[in-house]
């Protein structure tokens, strides 16, 4: 009988410790679950925000900038970039790849405007999908593109008007080069004329289209000289421009030419070191790129952004090139 007893509180023992280990199991299951919630979602499940950043020219020394300060910003703020343009300067080729870009699924896109009513419908699809858009180098003012980030053009006009003035005199026939038709181009030519035309004996006779092409300027700026020996300067709106028209001055004799630049390259500064260029107003493409970065991660953060946010311009000539370069190998 005794053993039978012993036995039943064994069985007893047996069935408990069982249901204790059983309820304990169940408990650190679902302890580890809650854990697994409470826990930081991994970069696996959210992977850092994609912005699609076209450019206007793959290869472009202006545009590459801008996307070496995008790069930087994005790291900073855990996004990625993907940098994408045609390889030569081509508007419906940008419009395929901005597209290209929506159908990926990129969470948002940096571009440049184009002054296309048909552009400015796409940007605004694309907003209706969720995916912001901020433009830089040229607006597309009438999209619901978020912001612009980049030069005020039609300031970078005037400035480079009131230069042309005060180094060529007040009268006199002018050149001018445009990279493109673009809003920015077009900016740009109304500001200068804009300062020009405060100046009766001073006129605009040639006004011609380098395709942001070197070659090209060098080719248009040739033409023009020698259709126009007599003019007192040749300005060029684009980064390319300035080489292209200090090699066209060099190949017709035309020494006493004066060549005003856009931008800042190696062989623009060489130019001016060698008294070939008079000077070049210089944008801030870096800063464009970062602060392009700057805005969309606010946006998406839930921040107030400004719409419009201007860089800033300087006017590097041969006596301010001596610390600019000091000042660069610090």
């Amino acid at each position: 009988m005794s053993n039978r007893i012993w036995n039943v509180t064994l069985l007893l023992l047996a069935c408990a410790f069982l249901t204790l280990l059983i309820l304990f199991a169940f408990s650190a299951g679902h302890t580890r679950d809650l854990a697994l919630q409470l826990r930081p979602e991994s970069a696996a499940e959210h992977p850092p925000l994609r912005v699609a950043l076209i450019s206007q020219e793959l290869n472009n020394p202006f545009w590459r900038s801008i996307e070496e300060g995008a790069r930087a910003s994005a790291q900073r703020n855990g996004m990625t970039v993907e940098y994408a343009g045609p390889l030569r300067n081509n508007a419906e080729e940008q419009i395929r790849l901005m597209e290209k870009a929506v159908a990926s699924g990129a969470d948002a896109l940096i571009l440049q405007g184009l002054g296309d009513p048909a552009y400015a419908k796409l940007i605004d699809e694309a907003s209706e999908r969720g995916i912001p858009v901020v433009t830089v180098d040229a607006d597309e003012p009438t999209s619901r593109r978020i912001a612009y980030v980049g030069t005020n053009n039609r300031l970078a006009g005037e400035t480079m008007g009131e230069l042309v003035v005060g180094n060529s005199g007040e009268s006199g026939g002018i050149g001018v080069l445009l990279g493109s038709e673009a809003t920015n181009q077009k900016l740009r030519l109304e500001g200068f004329r804009s300062v020009v035309g405060r100046n009766p004996k001073l006129s605009i006779v040639d006004v011609r289209i380098s395709h942001i092409s070197r070659l090209q300027a060098a080719k248009q700026a040739q033409e023009m000289l020698l259709e126009h020996p007599d003019l007192k300067a040749i300005v060029g709106f684009s980064a390319l421009d300035g080489a292209g028209i200090a090699e066209a001055a060099a190949l017709t004799g035309s020494s006493d030419v004066r060549v005003f630049a856009f931008d800042d390259l190696e062989n623009t500064r060489r130019a001016i070191r060698e008294d070939r260029i008079e000077a070049t107003i210089v944008q801030s493409p870096y800063g464009m790129g970062a602060k392009a970065i700057d805005i969309l991660h606010d946006f998406l953060q839930g921040k107030k952004i400004n719409e419009m946010n201007y860089s800033a311009i300087r006017v590097l000539d041969k006596s301010a090139l001596p610390a600019e370069e000091e000042g660069e190998e610090r």
